[in-house]
């Protein structure tokens, strides 16, 4: 029997053990931000007392709620307990006017019987970047007295206020925040963070495409030949082909979906890079 139950700060070694087994990216801090931004928000299913699946839940605002880290051991998948977790999650969610996810190609078909609807595509690029490729411009590193008018320029692009998630970005990894400005206003910006397999550049958020490319070169500069990944949108051609000039390689397809309305005043042509699907 599967049993499901809110997940504790004592979880989070099961979680870290569910991403290795399943080889995700996510770090014990990711899943204390989680327990941290949503404490009752958050399910685990478990099986003779083992931790075998997870699921998280974000709300921003009341603008629209995020599902992530649909998560279940390999050696228990095909047993319902995704579809299990998903619910869960949808009946915490139920009385939201908007929830959305990131969906692979598998779980697409999973969704698309609760209910979501195609919203648009993304692609996790992963590799090596090239050097010679990267932009050489001096893009401004992110201060923390930059974080509010950032996030302000967050929330026009976004659809929704995520400070805390930013300033969160910004702590641990300092290397990676990037701004553009144009006079006193914001133009584009660029954080990032460390992962178990590789460093994740995102969001990256910007008018334009070559102010994009200048802040993730600036980002990218700074990874050292490590390994990185960019969930990207497919919006601008421009920008998905210089990723592809820097060696990155589609790893897998996104489509981000949603259940509700979908009433958002967000302009996602200027998001070229996510935070990571668990996150939107």
């Amino acid at each position: 029997m599967i049993h499901v139950r809110t997940m504790k700060m004592a979880d989070i070694p099961a979680g870290e053990a569910l991403c290795r087994a399943a080889n995700w990216n996510q770090l014990p801090r990711d899943w204390q931000l989680f327990l941290e931004l949503n404490p009752a928000g958050n399910r685990v299913a478990e099986l003779d007392k083992n931790v075998v699946g997870t699921v998280t839940t974000l709300d921003y605002q009341d603008k629209f709620s995020w599902i992530g880290m649909v998560l279940v051991d390999p050696a228990y998948r095909q047993k319902g307990i995704g579809t299990a977790l998903l619910k869960e999650a949808l009946a915490m969610l139920s009385d939201r006017e908007t929830v959305k996810l990131d969906a692979t190609p598998a779980g697409r078909e999973v969704y698309l019987k609760m209910d979501f609807k195609d919203e648009y595509r993304l692609s996790r690029m992963v590799g090596v970047a090239n050097p010679e490729k990267l932009i050489n411009v001096n893009s401004s590193g992110i201060k923390s007295e930059n974080l509010d008018t950032i996030s302000d320029f967050d929330k026009k692009i976004f659809g929704a206020d995520r400070r805390g998630l930013l300033e969160w970005q910004w702590k641990g990894a300092h290397e990676y925040a990037f701004v553009e400005k144009n006079g006193e206003e914001i133009a584009g910006y660029c954080l990032g963070r460390h992962g178990y397999n590789f460093e994740q550049i995102g969001p990256v958020l910007a008018l334009n495409a070559d102010i994009a490319i200048r802040l993730t070169s600036a980002a990218l500069a700074n990874c050292k030949s490590k390994p990185v990944a960019i969930d990207a949108m497919h919006f601008n051609p421009e920008w998905l082909s210089w990723l592809t000039s820097l060696g990155l390689k589609e790893q897998r397809p996104f489509v981000r979906m949603y259940k509700g309305t979908n009433a958002i005043n967000d302009r996602p042509a200027e998001q070229f890079g996510i935070m990571g699907p668990e996150f939107g």
